[in-house]
């Protein structure tokens, strides 16, 4: 499921900048911006997640 999101995240990222190459309206640019860095801030917190479930986890 978080492959099939990155998936899109990249796809909908390289649009919008190739929206903004071919209009040059920088609200494209703008748009992909903003969704790079809230899919960084989400994939970091899940790496952090599992991280936390290695590190957390005390086998018995």
């Amino acid at each position: 499921m978080l492959r099939f999101l990155a998936v899109i995240v990249i796809l909908s990222v390289a649009g919008g900048f190739a929206a903004y190459l071919l209009t040059r309206n920088p609200k494209y640019l703008n748009f992909s911006w903003r969704i790079f860095r809230y899919s960084l801030i989400v994939a970091l917190l899940v790496f952090a997640l599992l991280i936390l479930e290695r590190v957390a986890v005390i086998p018995l």
